[in-house]
């Protein structure tokens, strides 16, 4: 029986790869490091992690098709990728397939050690408060079975996606802010500095589902200067 928290970490440049196993071993996690992406894929469907650490470019399988593999097995996975790209179209790509988080290398290990635990107490809360969502006539969601009908159509979400729809949906008298759902949903501590456009990409994701015009959105509505807002009638 495992006692302490386990890492997987896919990354196929030997010194990031040691450097990562030293630094988590000491922060008291177990760690295993593979360097291709096919005996990670084979490591991370058959052992059991609490997270993976996911390099983009890996020889034998690339980090986006081994994301949706994993997905495709578990969607609650947590999953961080590793990046030489902070590009959109890369970082969209990733979450799109259903990546927790994304860090840009090269990256502030502490950093790293701060998202991983952030990411971590995320998965391990879980899924609170309501368990249906009710917006409109159109759209009904069952959080704890991340799915519902929308418009007509079968909808499917990932954990994070329904825990932001949660949250907005328990302060829909307010506009919530992106570093308040940072906080809150990733929990990133409030004065830590991220460059990062998780939220708003995650939020393009939440309205093609949810929404019957996501350019026109009825429901997650920006509120300038201030965040979004959730019309739940």
């Amino acid at each position: 029986m495992h006692t302490k928290t386990r890492l997987l970490i896919i990354e196929d440049e030997a010194a990031i790869l040691n450097g990562l196993t030293d630094v988590f071993l000491y922060h008291g996690y177990e760690v295993d490091g593979v360097m291709d992406g096919k005996t990670g894929l084979h490591s991370a469907l058959t052992g059991k992690y609490d997270l993976i650490l996911l390099d983009v470019m890996l020889p034998g399988m690339n980090g986006f098709e081994l994301c949706e593999r994993v997905r495709s097995e578990d969607p609650d996975q947590p999953i961080i990728m590793l990046t030489a790209k902070s590009g959109d179209e890369d970082i969209i790509q990733g979450l799109s397939l259903g990546a927790d988080d994304y860090v840009a290398k090269p990256f502030s290990v502490a950093q790293l050690v701060l998202r991983v635990k952030a990411v971590l107490r995320r998965s391990h809360i879980g899924l609170e408060s309501q368990r249906i969502i009710r917006l409109g006539n159109a759209v009904e969601v069952d959080s704890a079975n991340l799915s519902g009908q929308c418009h007509g159509r079968s909808c499917h979400f990932t954990r994070r996606e329904m825990e932001i729809l949660q949250y907005l949906h328990s302060n829909n008298e307010r506009a919530v802010s992106r570093n308040e759902l940072l906080s809150k949903v990733w929990g990133y501590a409030k004065n830590l500095q991220l460059e990062t456009r998780t939220v708003d990409i995650h939020i393009a994701k939440l309205r093609r589902k949810i929404e019957a015009h996501p350019s026109s959105p009825e429901h997650i509505i920006t509120v300038r200067g201030a965040g979004y807002r959730l019309v739940a009638d």
